[in-house]
């Protein structure tokens, strides 16, 4: 196991998934008084496995396919274009 891309991926998505509407949804889920935490903790944890695993299979097969440079240009234009959507959005 090559730990330095395992602390790499944590770190980025652990910075991603904070404050994002997944978390928001999942606090306001927890407000709840007559729900488990456990159960709460367990639908979301296992959301966000098979999300990740979804990703990472459809990362393997695009891989394949197109390369890596290329991945990286379309991922950094999509992530401008949501930024400027999201400030636009905001104003």
């Amino acid at each position: 196991m090559d730990y330095k891309i395992l602390l790499t991926v944590f770190i980025t998505v652990f910075i991603a998934e904070l404050g994002d509407k997944t978390q928001i949804a999942t606090l306001l889920f927890a407000t709840n008084k007559d729900v488990n935490k456990l159960t709460i903790f367990l639908g979301a944890s296992i959301a966000l496995i098979v999300t990740s695993a979804i990703g990472v299979f459809a990362g393997g097969i695009i891989s394949e396919y197109v390369s890596e440079k290329t991945l990286k240009i379309i991922a950094g234009i999509g992530f401008v274009i949501i930024g400027i959507w999201s400030i636009y959005q905001g104003i």
